[in-house]
């Protein structure tokens, strides 16, 4: 397996990249700008972009989709609840200061459960909503690897106070989904350093519950 991350956009997002070494497809998640860096990343390893996963509609997470599709052509993948953000994406962004391309609207609408496939890698789809009501985590099967997007960051959690968000709902589904896996996996966040799940279990005062609203 490839894998790849690179910060991308003017908010710093990492965006990753999970290829099959066999077959050189690849899928992008969360291409918030720089897509020319992006794009050396996948001719670096020759890679071809199958499908353009995003964990959540938020400027800086989907801010390089309509550049990326121009480019590779790859369908967009996005849990249902996070469309209405992602047609509105070019005035959700002046309402937050940031000048955004629009976004083609989405080919592939992802739910709980659902498996995302790229040669013979696949990513489970976990719907953990609270910072936006369709954040998405991708856990790569037979690895010990979880991309998380603005859910879970190390010794924090994503803000909840944008509109549809959830406190409660978040904390939830962390704590139930992200937390029932073991604490050797990797936690690949939206912003910021990778961490673990075991890490988090311990000092993560949102996870011990040190800290509440």
């Amino acid at each position: 397996m490839i894998f790849e991350y690179l910060e991308a956009g003017p908010l710093m997002t990492n965006c990753y990249i999970v290829g099959d070494e066999n077959t050189r497809e690849a899928v992008v998640v969360d291409p918030g700008g720089s897509v020319d860096r992006i794009l050396m990343v996948l001719n670096k390893f020759g890679l071809k972009v199958k499908l353009i996963v995003n964990t959540h509609a938020h400027p800086d997470h989907v801010g390089g989709n309509a550049a990326l599709v121009e480019a590779t052509g790859a369908p967009i993948a996005i849990h249902k609840a996070e469309v209405p953000l992602l047609e509105n994406l070019a005035a959700i962004g002046t309402g937050l200061g940031m000048s955004v391309e629009p976004s083609p609207s989405p080919d592939r609408i992802l739910e709980e459960g659902d498996i995302v496939e790229v040669g013979d890698i696949k990513m489970k789809v976990l719907h953990i909503p609270g910072h936006s009501p369709g954040g998405i985590c991708l856990v790569i099967d037979g690895t010990n690897k979880v991309i998380v997007g603005d859910a879970l960051f190390r010794m924090s959690i994503g803000r909840t106070d944008f509109p549809g968000g959830s406190f409660e709902a978040l904390i939830g589904g962390i704590r139930e989904k992200l937390m029932s896996l073991g604490d050797d996996f990797e936690v690949y966040s939206g912003h910021g350093p990778p961490t673990t799940i075991g890490y988090e279990r311990k000092y993560n005062p949102f996870v011990t519950g040190q800290y509440t609203l």
